[in-house]
């Protein structure tokens, strides 16, 4: 017999999202909507880890139909203060960036996708190229 579908609940969700890896700000969830994020390349490795900025990408998944979910990403600097600031890397950062964010896409997709049974859209073009 077929397994059934689980409803995507806030804590079902959230708990799914853990497992993905350090990703999750818990924090910074708001009604409905996730926020992820990924320090993939440090800007200046010489500085001391205590002042260290690093290029990344950041996305808000939000869940506007039954068994839809949609990202938005964007790609910037996470600067001293903890904020992310919409900046483009140096290219060598940007490929390492671009490569981290799709192995994510791919990971939440899977995870959508056998879990809940819900499709993950997105407009940002370097994603959807299967």
């Amino acid at each position: 017999m077929p397994e059934l579908s689980k409803e995507p609940t806030y804590h079902r969700l959230n708990a799914a999202f853990k497992l993905l890896g350090p990703y999750l700000r818990e924090d910074k969830y708001q009604s409905g909507t996730y926020l992820f994020d990924c320090l993939a390349v440090c800007v200046n490795d010489k500085k001391s880890p205590e002042v260290r900025e690093f290029w990344g990408w950041w996305m808000e998944l939000s869940h506007p139909g039954e068994q839809l979910f949609e990202a938005k990403y964007a790609i910037g600097r996470f600067d001293l203060a903890g904020n992310w600031v919409s900046e483009n890397p140096q290219p060598q950062a940007l490929e390492e960036v671009h490569r981290t964010q799709k192995a994510f896409h791919s990971k939440l997709e899977t995870l959508l996708k056998e879990q809940f049974q819900c499709e993950l859209t997105t407009c940002d073009p370097l994603l959807v190229d299967k």
